[in-house]
């Protein structure tokens, strides 16, 4: 039995482009931007946790 092995290549190129074109980008900082609003809204202690995570969104950028 002889596998066809051109659509894995295929889809580790498709992937290998994908990771590619969002390094660096802001649809990787995302998750971590809503996070941080989403800490920010609590009273007392939303500041203190959201600004780490604002500093990690940042270093993504």
């Amino acid at each position: 039995m002889r596998t066809n092995i051109f659509p894995r290549l295929v889809s580790a190129a498709v992937l290998v482009g994908v990771a590619a074109a969002l390094s660096g980008c802001g649809a990787v900082a995302f998750p971590v931007r809503v996070t941080s609003a989403t800490a920010k809204v609590v009273p007392v202690a939303g500041d203190v946790v959201a600004y780490p995570l604002d500093k990690t969104a940042d270093a993504i950028d």
